[in-house]
């Protein structure tokens, strides 16, 4: 079965449109007799409610089933081409956007360099002027638009869309994001922190057999999106995650920015390894330098990836013990550097973890690597817009 949808036992017996297409949402076509016999229905009942489908564009014919004398019936199956989403990932410096169908294939991404500290105004009007661009230049009128998702990087109330108290976005503090997005467009609008969509994005796409993951981005910070029993875990306020605020044990005189000493965002983020080689003769500005001085096979930078990897492990460790994750997938700008970091998370980790925790535990990098967090934020608009909830109020309209 897709991971896109539900399990069929859940949806029978009930005789709503919405309940009906949750069958439909693993993409198997169906005739109207075959979803009358899963659901119990009346043929006349199903055969209604496929109609209003039919008419919404989230369901189309496709051919038909061999005859038992007659006519031959009509199959139907979901078609997610009949509506798009898009996907909005906005960094620190650049932004992506990304055109979607209802099954999270990408039709069309594109890239800009962007400052976040511009503030939600500016940003916000380049990514409307991005959404209309991308869906004009794919022949898609903005009626077709499911919905958009945005992720910011910083902390997020995802019920409101409004940024909480975030460190690198001066100007974004309660600001409300989907609300200044609806006003231009009025389609629904969806935020969440870019950690969480990444692991929306790589478990959907990438690792659906997975229904714990653990997605850790290491980069400038360093943060992680948590999926337990299938579910993202934002806690109470949207800041569950937070692991660059961990304290690490060896790093007392390491001030952050957070005003405490030896976070963990301090020790291994990009710019403290940068920062580290520097004070060693290496020139290094960023994480980008850092990682092409290791696939230059620098020695120092090769070892300091490779601390900063058991530095994060040391922290994992903890994460393995209190979640019990099957797997934990890096990503971010460090993971670029290749095994190095890896190596070193593996070590700490599996050395101090319970062998319960680790005996089916995998440690991987990104396998959607970039394209995770527009991944994710279409993902996020996926499942709320084809909730059967959704689904219903939409052809009861």
């Amino acid at each position: 079965m897709s991971p896109f949808a539900p399990a069929p036992a859940a949806m029978a017996g009930s005789s709503r449109a919405g309940d009906l297409f949750q069958l439909l949402r693993d993409g198997r076509p169906r005739t109207r007799a075959e979803l009358a016999i899963i659901t119990g229905l009346a043929r006349s009942t199903v055969a209604a409610r496929v109609d209003l489908l039919l008419a919404s564009g989230l369901v189309a014919a496709v051919g038909e089933a061999a005859s038992s004398g007659g006519r031959p019936p009509s199959r139907f199956a979901f078609n997610p081409g009949g509506r798009v989403v898009l996907a909005v990932d906005i960094g620190a410096t650049h932004g992506v956007v990304a055109l979607t169908d209802l099954a999270c294939t990408i039709l069309d991404r594109r890239r800009s360099e962007l400052d976040i500290a511009a503030g939600p105004r500016v940003v916000l009007d380049w990514a409307v002027a991005q959404v209309r661009e991308v869906l004009a230049a794919n022949g898609r009128p903005v009626g077709d638009l499911a919905g958009i998702g945005i992720g910011l990087p910083g902390p997020v109330e995802h019920t409101s869309g409004r940024p909480i108290s975030p460190p690198i976005m001066p100007g974004w503090d309660g600001f409300d994001v989907a609300g200044y997005v609806r006003e231009q467009l009025e389609v629904p609008v969806f935020v969440d922190n870019d950690v969480n969509i990444s692991a929306l994005g790589e478990q959907a796409t990438e690792w659906p057999e997975h229904d714990n993951l653990l997605f850790v981005k290491a980069s400038t910070g360093i943060g992680a999106g948590i999926i337990s029993s299938g579910q993202l875990q934002r806690g109470a306020v949207g800041a569950a995650g937070d692991l660059g605020h961990v304290r690490v044990p060896h790093a007392d005189d390491v001030v952050c920015r957070c005003g405490n000493t030896g976070c963990l965002e301090a020790v291994v983020g990009g710019p403290a390894i940068a920062a580290g080689l520097r004070e060693r003769g290496v020139p290094a500005s960023t994480v980008r330098d850092v990682v092409e001085l290791v696939r230059a096979g620098n020695p120092a930078a090769i070892a300091a990836v490779r601390q900063a990897g058991r530095d994060i492990g040391t922290v994992l460790a903890t994460c393995v013990n209190l979640l019990n994750p099957s797997i934990i997938v890096i990503g971010g700008g460090l993971a670029t550097a290749g095994e190095h970091l890896l190596a070193g998370i593996r070590e700490v980790v599996y050395q101090r973890s319970l062998p319960l925790s680790t005996a089916q535990l995998r440690i991987v990098a990104s396998r959607a690597t970039d394209a995770a967090g527009v991944l994710g934020a279409a993902m996020m608009v996926i499942q709320a817009v084809l909730s059967a909830d959704a689904v219903e109020r939409q052809v009861s309209a």
